[in-house]
């Protein structure tokens, strides 16, 4: 298959749900591979993404470029953790935090990322309109939520 159009739609299959798109996105970032990065994306010029410290990239071209200037280095080792979900039937908002590892000359390095994931179901199945990326604290912290009370 070496039509990058037909690759789209043989993977809009697999992308059933926000979460499965979501998944393909980091499995991509492990894997360091551009193209199955790129298929994850909506097929629309205003997509948008920022990468911790980054200005917004808009439009496929530069989102493109963004991820493949970070695969120079290889794949990106990461995990995502404590997912919070907002969910409509065309639209859905996850907030992540994501465990990077990095072998540097110090060793093996950990930094956490707060990120926010959006999607849309589109005719292709669903797929990533923005990621926004923000550099976490050293540490894993759990979130910050406001007390929930009970009304009976």
């Amino acid at each position: 298959m070496n039509d990058p159009r037909a690759r789209k739609v043989s993977q809009a299959a697999l992308m059933s749900s926000a979460d499965e798109t979501e998944a393909s996105f980091y499995e991509a970032m492990q894997q360091g591979d551009l193209d199955k990065m790129m298929s994850v994306w909506a097929d629309d010029e205003e997509i948008a993404c920022v990468h911790p410290g980054g200005p917004r990239v808009v439009g496929s071209v530069a989102v493109r470029a963004g991820f493949e200037a970070v695969f120079v280095n290889g794949p990106v080792h990461v995990q995502v953790h404590h997912v919070r979900r907002m969910e409509t039937a065309t639209m859905a908002i996850h907030h992540v935090t994501e465990k990077v590892q990095a072998t540097t000359e110090r060793g093996l390095e950990t930094a956490y990322v707060i990120a926010t994931n959006v999607f849309v179901r589109t005719a292709m199945g669903w797929r990533m309109v923005a990621h926004h990326a923000s550099a976490g604290l050293p540490q894993d912290l759990p979130d910050i939520t406001e007390p929930r009370t009970v009304l009976h």
